[in-house]
């Protein structure tokens, strides 16, 4: 009763194969995107958008560029920080040879840059797989960050070795810098997330998303049916790279505001863009968005848990924050290996069938 997809009937292809097909989903689609752009910008402060809210759209969006690598290409990587770090060094030198150029531009030209940074690295995955490409790309990381720590042209020869981001319009809006309105800076990130979130779920619902899962569920056996294996992984490392280009950025210009590469890209954050994915499910454009929902917001949580209520010392909530999140990393693994996206999957064909039993 609450989710039936009985009486909804198409006729037309379009239709059938729409993004949102089900009544329902689109109506929720709408309920939260309405929410996040008409209610949320009443209550946000400072607070709520450097800490919360800020921090998931850039972690999403990051998310979402490592899942078109690993959750539909089946590519392992453990690169991100080091294409993290590329977009925001990348956005960071626009922003001083082109004192003028618009911040849409900005992140876009820094996405492009990634994109070709990912490309040059994912040229080994036609000869390599599976953990040895890990391997591969966990090079790539330890080289990207060692070379803007060390070629100091990148931070233009900053003696701290740090780059801090200079004020920059978006469409007439000011979106960097602690002087821009948390609103505006809320809702750009927004948008931009919504945008390339739109773009990955038509994408991987195309030709080339088709394309990506075969190669994933059987490399050899998309081969003799006709998809270049190597043309398709290089598409889907360039891809992947874009998004999570764009990503390091918004870290860098409208997050943070300041960057330095072993801090801020270092290999933790491979990692968690890696947990995200996991705990939100591989392979999925809401698992994506749910991992980065988690990985976020799991952390103040615990805090205001153990310190506020239980009085405990803010270092020893922070081991047991590491703990605890290392426990439900390994309990989704043994559990559910498909994620919250899984488990929101699992209630819906619950939905279907209430109140008869299942």
């Amino acid at each position: 009763m609450l989710y039936r997809e009985s009486g909804q009937f198409k006729t037309s292809y379009d239709a059938d194969q729409a993004v949102f097909p089900i009544l329902q989903d689109r109506l929720c689609i709408i309920a939260i995107l309405a929410f996040a752009f008409l209610a949320v910008p009443f209550f946000i402060n400072d607070y709520w958008a450097n800490a919360v809210l800020i921090p998931f759209l850039v972690y999403s969006l990051a998310a979402l560029g490592l899942n078109i690598l690993t959750g539909y290409c089946g590519q392992l990587s453990l690169g991100t920080g080091g294409f993290l770090a590329v977009g925001g060094y990348s956005s960071f030198k626009l922003m001083t040879s082109f004192p003028e150029l618009d911040m849409i531009l900005v992140l876009g030209g820094a996405g492009v840059t990634t994109a070709l940074v990912g490309l040059l690295f994912g040229l080994p995955s036609l000869r390599i797989k599976g953990f040895y490409l890990a391997v591969a790309t966990l090079a790539a990381q330890f080289f990207l960050i060692w070379l803007f720590y060390k070629v100091p042209w990148f931070y233009n020869y900053n003696a701290t070795g740090q780059i801090n981001v200079f004020p920059r319009e978006a469409l007439g809006f000011l979106v960097t810098t602690q002087k821009a309105d948390p609103v505006v800076r809320y809702l750009f990130t927004l948008s931009i997330v919504v945008v390339f979130a739109l773009a990955a779920k038509n994408m991987v619902r195309g030709r080339f998303g088709r394309m990506w899962m075969a190669i994933r569920d059987m490399d050899i056996a998309a081969e003799l049916i006709g998809i270049r294996p190597f043309l398709m992984k290089l598409t889907a490392f360039t891809v992947s790279s874009f998004y999570i280009g764009v990503a390091g950025a918004l870290i860098f210009s409208v997050w943070l505001g300041a960057a330095e590469s072993g801090e801020t890209y270092g290999i933790n954050e491979s990692f968690l863009v890696l947990f995200m994915i996991i705990v939100g499910g591989l392979g999925s454009i809401l698992g994506s968005f749910l991992g980065a929902g988690f990985i976020v917001l799991m952390p103040i949580g615990l805090k205001n848990l153990l310190v506020d209520w239980f009085g405990m010392s803010a270092v020893f909530a922070k081991h047991l924050e590491i703990t605890t999140f290392g426990v439900l990393i390994i309990f989704f693994l043994i559990v559910e290996p498909h994620g919250l996206a899984r488990l929101w999957q699992i209630i819906k064909e619950k939905l279907r069938l209430w109140p008869f039993p299942h």
